[in-house]
C-alpha cells in the first residue's frame, strides 16, 4: 500500500504544475494567490514541478512499492507530455 505521505507529495507536485498549465482544480486558486500563475512564471512553475518530480523518480528508484512507482512515473510522462504540448516550448531556466 502506498505511503500516504508520498502520495500526497506527488499529488501536490503533479497538481501545481497542472494548475500552472491551466488546468482548474483546487489547486488553481492556491497557485494563483501565491503568484505561481503570473505570465512568464507559470511554465517556470511547471517545468520546476516536473524537476522536482523526476528527481523523486531517480533517488527512489528501486525503493518503492508498484503503486507509488507507477503514481510517480504518470505523473511524470503526464507533464512531460503537457510540456511539450504547451504553446511556449522554448522557455528557459530552472
Amino acid at each position: 500500500m502506498p505511503h500516504p505521505e508520498f502520495v500526497g507529495l506527488v499529488n501536490s507536485l503533479q497538481a501545481t504544475a497542472e494548475a500552472a498549465l491551466g488546468d482548474l482544480n483546487a489547486a488553481t486558486a492556491s497557485a494563483a494567490r501565491d503568484g505561481l500563475l503570473q505570465e512568464g512564471r507559470a511554465r517556470q512553475t511547471a517545468e520546476r514541478s516536473l524537476k522536482l518530480l523526476t528527481m523523486l523518480a531517480e533517488k527512489t528508484r528501486g525503493n518503492l512499492d508498484f503503486a507509488e512507482a507507477d503514481l510517480l512515473t504518470g505523473a511524470v510522462v503526464s507533464l512531460r507530455e503537457r510540456l511539450s504540448a504547451s504553446p511556449q516550448n522554448n522557455s528557459q531556466g530552472n
